[in-house]
């Protein structure tokens, strides 16, 4: 990505975080260290997927703020809702991406040195390092839009890793809603739809270098050109394939993170930071009866909410390079080549 494009467009985002205090300092330096990394890239993509994933998640964080905070409640005792992101929120939804990122900039210099072209565009069947940059960034932004606008649905949530589907309260970890699911699928369309437009794409080229390099036919007619059929199947494709993201990470944070109710208002307890929630408060060391203030609701509490996030991010990373690898006939190391 050109500096002159590259460097105030993250101090403008930086700036942006700052002032509406969406990241903690710590979270400030996590971000802009995140956006150098996806500057480096000469593609503009991945730079400008990071960009509609942070807008998008600040954005839907705030619809209806003052309802989501009334829904549940701070470990510190205060209303719920999302505050400051900090670094490690930060990195749990973007580490992933920038190392395949560094990856993928390494394979376009060592093809550059070789006599190639480094900013050559993507044939079709190629380069799966895309393919799992993109699937992050469509699983988190799935994540995030289906947490911040399906605790609004109004109908229950029920906790996808019971076997009766039982209902709990909002915010539980594992609980879903036919609202959240849409409204993860319209995160992951956001990212699919801004990567066909920006991802440089071979087109079908018939001239004699077309000819050449297998250009002058579409991917699915045994070519390496992407047409209009493959773009739209590539969309289609990273739509679903965040949506199902947002699942997993509801299925992972149902099994591995404890959601903690407290006893007195049958509210969900947010961590600070995605950070665990102590299951005992100060109040219960002080208690003289047997009735805690707290209680797990579901959740084995052997991840925080970050680590799920991460886990989640991996898995649909790698999972979306496993995928494109089998039906590319790739190997998957090929990354690392």
């Amino acid at each position: 990505m050109h500096p002159y494009i590259a460097v105030p467009a993250t101090l403008l985002l930086v700036l942006r975080a700052w002032s509406n205090k969406s990241l903690t300092p710590a979270g400030l330096v996590a971000g802009a260290l995140t956006a150098v990394v996806h500057a480096l890239h000469p593609w503009n993509v991945f730079f400008v997927l990071l960009v509609v994933f942070f807008l998008g998640g600040s954005s839907v964080s705030k619809v209806k703020h003052n309802v989501k905070e009334r829904l549940t409640q701070s470990s510190t005792g205060a209303s719920g809702g999302e505050g400051p992101r900090t670094h490690i929120q930060v990195l749990a939804n973007s580490a992933v991406a920038s190392a395949l990122i560094l990856l993928h900039y390494r394979q376009l210099m060592i093809r550059e040195k070789s006599g190639h072209s480094g900013q050559e565009c993507w044939r079709y069947g190629e380069d799966i390092l895309v393919v799992g940059i993109v699937s992050n960034y469509a699983a988190v932004a799935a994540d995030t839009f289906s947490s911040e606008l399906g605790i609004l649905s109004k109908s229950k949530p029920r906790l996808i890793t019971s076997i009766n589907l039982r209902e709990v309260p909002p915010g539980t970890n594992g609980g879903v809603t036919v609202a959240g699911i849409s409204a993860g699928l319209l995160g992951a369309f956001t990212i699919a739809l801004t990567s066909v437009l920006l991802l440089p794409f071979c087109s079908v080229d018939n001239s004699r270098t077309g000819r050449l390099f297998g250009n002058n036919q579409s991917g699915l007619d045994g070519g390496t050109a992407w047409g209009v059929q493959e773009k739209c199947l590539w969309v289609l494709a990273v739509t679903l394939w965040g949506g199902v993201g947002s699942m997993l990470d509801s299925f992972l944070g149902g099994w591995l993170q404890a959601s903690v109710i407290d006893g007195r208002t049958g509210k969900i307890i947010e961590g600070i930071g995605g950070k665990k929630v102590p299951v005992h408060s100060r109040e219960d060391t002080k208690k003289t009866d047997d009735h805690p203030s707290r209680k797990i609701e579901s959740g084995f509490g052997l991840l925080d909410n970050n680590g799920v996030n991460y886990l989640m991010a991996l898995s649909m990373s790698a999972g979306g390079m496993v995928v494109a690898s089998y039906f590319w006939n790739l190997p998957f190391m090929s990354i690392l080549s």
